[in-house]
């Protein structure tokens, strides 16, 4: 019997993140004798080893933190680019799939909450790109904004491309035991599967679906100093 699955979920890609530049997402929160540095932003996997120290101890001068922190803030992110590159040339099925992308952040005194789809077929999308238009669009001028919001949208879709290298051993495990490989349709997921390069064009990775309008409007707050502090507070509770 001849198959009737997409030649895409037949044939699986090797592991790389759905976006015109291959970049790791990269988040770190380390305290050290009750001084905190967070951050987050990405780091492309082709740099050598030898950058992350001489960045870790860039940081750590430029914010006057404790020569601890080196240490720290160097393994952290040495830690997360090995596990990114632990992936690397392994199978993963990508299929005609479209998925969700949430936005619920915080940048400063901005609050921002959104719902769009997003093209993972298209490699040559770029979050930046559709973060700049966001905060053109939405009159946001605070610059850190638009960072943040690639940042969420890459960390997404990086967790979205591990699942795909997980699925893709699963099925190989099935194919060994003799049994039907099974394939989730992004339908079936509860996410449309439409091919968005036909409606949209090859530069199009986002949707949003028009009865939908309504209910996914981008919300964009901006606080006031009481409702930040309150706010940071909480964050402070939560991460103890």
């Amino acid at each position: 019997m001849k198959s009737q699955l997409p030649a895409s979920l037949r044939n699986p890609i090797k592991f790389r993140m759905p976006t015109a530049d291959n970049l790791v997402p990269i988040r770190l929160d380390i305290e050290i004798d009750g001084q905190r540095y967070k951050d987050a932003f990405t780091w492309n996997p082709s740099d050598p080893d030898s950058e992350v120290v001489v960045f870790a101890k860039r940081t750590v001068k430029d914010l006057k933190l404790p020569p601890a922190f080196v240490t720290q803030i160097a393994q952290s992110i040495q830690s997360q680019l090995t596990e990114f590159r632990s992936y690397d040339g392994q199978d993963m099925y990508v299929g005609e799939k479209i998925v969700p992308i949430k936005l619920d952040l915080r940048v400063n005194h901005t609050l921002i909450k959104d719902q769009f789809l997003w093209d993972l077929n298209n490699t040559e999308s770029d979050p930046e790109e559709f973060a700049r238009i966001f905060c053109t669009d939405m009159g946001i001028e605070d610059p850190e904004v638009g960072p943040a919001i690639a940042f969420a949208i890459r960390e997404q879709l990086y967790e979205i491309a591990v699942q795909n290298v997980t699925s893709a051993k699963e099925t190989r495990v099935s194919k060994k035991g003799r049994r039907g490989p099974e394939y989730f349709s992004a339908s079936k997921a509860g996410v449309a599967a439409v091919d968005l390069v036909k409606l949209f064009g090859h530069r199009s990775s986002v949707v949003r679906k028009r009865k939908e309008w309504d209910v996914y409007e981008p919300i964009v707050d901006i606080l006031s100093n009481e409702e930040v502090e309150v706010l940071e507070a909480r964050e402070e509770r939560v991460a103890r």
